[in-house]
């Protein structure tokens, strides 16, 4: 096939981004299925939610100081306290925390794909932001949304209502704050996704202190196997995952199009989170409305990633390199590029 004259970095350059996210995907997938099983062998939520961050902190400082990038992230963090602070709690505590408190009452793959809802959060976010949204997205939105809509049926009928909130509810919130503390602090002076994720999960530490020192109080202290469980969701989930994403985010920071794209492929971690309890908890496959629900979310994924024209894509992406995104001054007290979407 050949190339359309005036945009041949068009595919290739979503194709990096959208693959960072589908790899993404697999290991935040480990947080669905490894919190369900910790809930499951009685572990308390709050241990699963604060080691986890609590054990990224090493690694990602290591991460990051191999790169040389850790001085920009000290600078930002006492330049702007309270607003690393404000963002890291909501972009990560109010992601994570209600996720793992989810655990306890549904499967990992009913928390999974109701947190694909967060693909219309982020649209929405956008959209309060003064970006357009095209009237497909809108379609696809709503795709998403009956196909969460018919896993919870499931989950219904299998639990009843009030259980079934008990997941949609926390879940709802998780998928609000992901992408809202994510674009908040997006390209804030500079600095990278894995600089990014170290900046948050450093921003976030007090709320996961306080977390650890009620589970402590409340539940004692965390057994052998939920530490080594939180371990390793922590490199899986928290460091490699979560950089690869960031670092695909920062591919397109400045294309809301392709941005949606890959926040799209968050959706894959249904599949990925389905087969992993099927081969670690015996869990059983979701009936056949359910079958539907997961066939419409994945439609809604595949959507996004393939439908985006030359048109959404934008002249300024073939103009500037997408792996160069622009540096924003530590004066600019604003924030960074993501603070409008």
């Amino acid at each position: 096939m050949r190339t359309r004259p005036g945009h041949p970095r068009r595919i290739p350059a979503l194709a990096v981004p959208m693959t960072l996210g589908v790899l993404a995907a697999a290991g935040f997938a480990t947080s669905f299925v490894l919190n369900r099983g910790m809930s499951l062998s009685g572990g308390s939520w709050l241990w699963s939610a604060s080691l986890r961050y609590l054990f990224m902190v090493v690694p990602m400082a290591a991460l990051v100081a191999v790169r040389g990038g850790l001085p920009a992230v000290l600078r930002s963090l006492r330049a702007r306290p309270a607003r690393w602070l404000l963002w890291s709690t909501i972009g990560f505590g109010l992601f994570y925390a209600p996720l793992a408190w989810a655990s306890q009452v549904g499967a990992g793959w009913l928390v999974a794909s109701t947190w694909q809802l967060v693909i219309v959060a982020g649209i929405a976010i956008g959209a309060l932001g003064g970006n357009r949204v095209p009237l497909r997205t809108v379609l696809v939105s709503l795709l998403i949304v009956i196909g969460v809509v018919l896993t919870q049926l499931e989950n219904t009928g299998d639990t009843g209502a009030a259980t079934a909130l008990k997941v949609v509810v926390p879940v709802v919130i998780a998928a609000v704050a992901y992408p809202l503390g994510n674009r908040m602090l997006l390209g804030t002076d500079g600095l990278d996704g894995v600089q990014r994720t170290l900046a948050m999960t450093l921003g976030s530490l007090p709320l996961w202190l306080v977390l650890a020192a009620v589970a402590g109080a409340t539940a004692g202290p965390p057994s052998g196997g939920q530490v080594l469980q939180c371990v390793i969701v922590a490199l899986f989930s928290g460091v490699l995952a979560t950089t690869l994403f960031f670092r695909a985010t920062d591919l397109v920071r400045d294309r809301p199009a392709a941005l949606g794209a890959v926040e799209a492929t968050q959706a894959v971690e249904v599949p990925f989170t389905l087969l992993g309890e099927a081969l670690l908890l015996g869990v059983a496959a979701p009936a056949p409305i359910g079958w539907i629900g997961l066939a419409l979310i994945l439609a809604g994924l595949c959507v996004h990633a393939l439908g985006h024209g030359p048109a959404e894509e934008g002249a300024a992406s073939a103009a500037v390199p997408a792996d160069v995104p622009p540096p924003v001054p530590l004066a600019q007290e604003a924030g960074g590029a993501g603070g409008g979407r």
